[in-house]
């Protein structure tokens, strides 16, 4: 992932404003809050797209993995929009992948990626990714060419 990412590279989106404490003291975003953003959309998706009980369900995502790279500067009061796809789907772990861009701008600001292991909620255990949600995250792989 790089620069040279494009909304079109992305299936699944989320507006975030950025709320002015989200700044540093250069009145740009602060660089902890992109893994805040790329870890609120990857668990809005969970919940309302995937319908994923991330509170109560038996099984949940434990982030073993990330990065992020900035390539241009947020700053108050933009609308960041959260781009996701899936780049591997394995039998108990998901690599997320995301770009974000300024709302209404098509130079990607950030991308970065997420890899989650889905495990019993009690013994920490991975555990295979549930049916269901399993057939919406393969919504968010790429498609074959054609």
């Amino acid at each position: 992932m790089d620069a040279t990412e494009r909304r079109r590279h992305f299936n699944y989106f989320l507006a975030i404003p950025l709320r002015w404490n989200d700044l540093d003291p250069y009145r740009h975003l602060n660089n902890a809050r992109y893994h805040t953003f790329f870890d609120t959309l990857i668990m809005h998706y969970l919940s309302v797209a995937g319908g994923f009980d991330v509170l109560a369900g038996e099984v949940v995502p434990f982030t073993v993995e990330n990065c992020c790279r900035f390539h241009r500067s947020f700053t108050f009061p933009d609308v960041v929009d959260a781009g996701l796809r899936v780049a591997r789907l394995g039998r108990s772990s998901v690599r997320y992948e995301i770009g974000l861009f300024r709302a209404g701008a098509a130079p990607v600001h950030a991308t970065g990626y997420f890899v989650d292991v889905f495990v019993d909620r009690v013994s920490s255990r991975p555990q295979p990714i549930p049916a269901a949600l399993r057939a919406h995250l393969g919504q968010l792989l790429p498609t074959a060419p054609g």
